[in-house]
């Protein structure tokens, strides 16, 4: 063996084969291109837009789904729950003034049970429909959600009689016990999605009920 086959020899592996240090240099491997960082893509994206264009969204950035009309139109109690400031009071105004209307074409002696089936029926539809909203939302519990507002207020009107008098204090008693939320309303908050948002007012709304109820039995409150 010659000294250049020795020296390449020691240069190698000990079996033959060459040190890569001493391959050739269109042998060499270039090096492999990392792709892009995440992270800086999404930022230079937002910096400029023109980047972005006809690239999927990520995920943190999609857009939520929308609820369904239905949902809303039900969650809002048709649009009550937009109105500001304070748009559990207006849902609240707006359940009296319809039961009003709505009972006074009820005969007295099935005005109980009717006002009895209407909060069960708005409670029953309505816990679907601020699950989906509040879903959409993001929020767990957004104002502009007032279907709770609208079942608990119903609660409050049971067998009460239909008097302007008795319908007002059936709001303004309804309206303090939602606010303040005393025990164990506040548990009752706590339940998932739409349970919790409708449930802690029907518990504001048995409040209500119990202590108009004494109001006119103790002859406190005038039909």
């Amino acid at each position: 063996m010659g000294q250049r086959g020795v020296r390449d020899l020691v240069a190698g592996d000990g079996r033959g084969r060459s040190n890569p240090r001493h391959a050739p240099r269109r042998l060499r491997r270039r090096p492999v291109k990392q792709p892009p960082d995440p992270a800086s893509t999404t930022v230079a994206s937002a910096t400029n837009p023109d980047r972005s264009a006809g690239a999927p969204p990520t995920v943190s950035g999609a857009p939520r789904p929308r609820a369904p009309l239905w949902a809303t139109l039900v969650a809002t109690f048709f649009g009550a729950g937009r109105l500001k400031p304070g748009p559990g009071t207006w849902g609240s105004v707006a359940t009296v003034i319809v039961w009003a209307l709505i009972s006074s074409r009820i005969p007295l002696e099935a005005r109980t049970w009717a006002t009895i089936t209407a909060a069960a029926l708005v409670t029953l539809i309505g816990i679907p429909a601020a699950t989906q909203v509040a879903r959409a939302s993001g929020v767990k519990d957004p104002q502009f959600v007032v279907i709770d507002e609208v079942a608990g207020q119903l609660v409050t009107l049971i067998a009460v009689p239909l008097a302007w008098k008795t319908f007002l204090v059936g709001l303004i008693l309804f309206r303090i016990f939602d606010i303040l939320k005393p025990p164990p309303i506040r548990r009752l908050e706590r339940l998932p999605e739409g349970t919790g948002i409708v449930v802690d007012d029907l518990g504001a709304g048995l409040y209500a009920l119990a202590v108009i109820h004494l109001l006119l039995h103790f002859g406190l409150l005038m039909k």
